[in-house]
């Protein structure tokens, strides 16, 4: 199987090339050498690799920042993707998609089906939207795959922002109010390569590959908020030896001295974008299809937390719903 990776640089795509298995030929393509949104770019990225799967783990992931730079958001999350799929649909390649779960406003009180109605509350969630609809449109087999609350052991996230305030303050102010399920991105490696080693054992055909193309929803079981989730990243964190790489360079070799973690409200957050109260994903669809159930999210926490080897690729902006 011939895989073209886009957005190399960041901590999906860096973990689905390290969970590729051999026999796969995959090629990574960082933002720097290949700009999704140049059309002849791309055109020629894939020719040249003569691929089987695009996986795109490309995207303007700054939720803040999207606010004020709307035609940005856009152009990457959108009308790039407009061009891509279009050239996969003429290569008769599958278009493997990550977008997220802020395409829904958080209003259900229960983990959101893919058939549920999306109505996004932030630019960074409704050119997401755009992109997927721009996928669909284009008449490409494809995997949109909605996950979330996404982070690594290396980049900027919110495990590594929540273990260096850590070292900086005694007291962490952290937003309790919001409920999402926290997904390390090497869980989302192993299920995307599990679903292309299936393609490609099972030699599937195309009839079948356009049978099951569509959106599915990939997140940690269980669900939890993000003052839950900065309690349990600093509890677990006592364990993890201050000598570990990846550790060592999120607290740069210093002691964690906070002491509290108090739960404060979205509002006394004041952060400039709204974002879903409840975001939690149903699963229910990747294992009904692929028969995979990704691990509750204490448990990928803990294995993130027992990693010892920095992923030096592993690079991803994020904002953290507190300080």
């Amino acid at each position: 199987m011939r895989v073209l990776v886009l957005g190399g640089g960041g901590q999906v795509a860096s973990a689905v090339v390290a969970a590729a298995p051999a026999h796969h030929q995959v090629v990574a393509r960082t933002r720097a050498e290949l700009d999704i949104g140049d059309e002849m770019a791309v055109k020629r990225a894939l020719k040249e690799t003569g691929v089987d799967w695009v996986v795109n783990a490309a995207a303007y992931t700054a939720v803040d920042a999207a606010e004020n730079d709307e035609s940005k958001a856009y152009a990457v999350n959108a009308e790039a993707l407009a061009l891509l799929a279009d050239e996969a649909k003429r290569l008769d390649a599958l278009v493997v998609h990550y977008s997220t779960d802020y395409v829904f406003d958080g209003t259900k009180r229960s983990p959101y089906n893919e058939t549920d109605e999306t109505n996004p509350l932030n630019v960074y969630g409704k050119s997401k939207l755009a992109g997927e609809q721009a996928i669909r449109a284009s008449g490409a087999s494809h995997l949109i795959i909605r996950t979330g609350w996404v982070y690594a052991n290396r980049g900027r996230n919110f495990l590594l922002t929540i273990l260096r305030l850590a070292t900086e303050r005694e007291e962490l102010r952290i937003v309790r109010d919001q409920i999402g399920a926290p997904t390390c991105a090497a869980d989302i490696a192993a299920a995307t390569t599990k679903i292309l080693t299936e393609m490609y054992t099972q030699d599937k055909s195309r009839t079948y590959m356009s049978s099951i193309s569509g959106t599915y929803h990939m997140t940690a079981a269980g669900e939890t908020s993000w003052h839950n989730f900065a309690t349990a990243i600093l509890g677990k964190a006592q364990s993890v030896s201050p000598e570990v790489p990846w550790f060592a360079a999120a607290t740069q070799g210093r002691p964690l001295i906070a002491k509290r973690i108090l739960p404060i409200s979205s509002d006394e957050f004041r952060s400039p974008t709204r974002r879903p109260i409840y975001s939690v994903l149903s699963n229910s669809r990747l294992s009904e299809i692929f028969h995979i159930e990704l691990p509750n999210w204490t448990a990928q926490l803990q294995c993130c937390l027992a990693t010892e080897k920095i992923n030096d690729a592993l690079l991803r902006s994020a904002s953290t719903p507190g300080s």
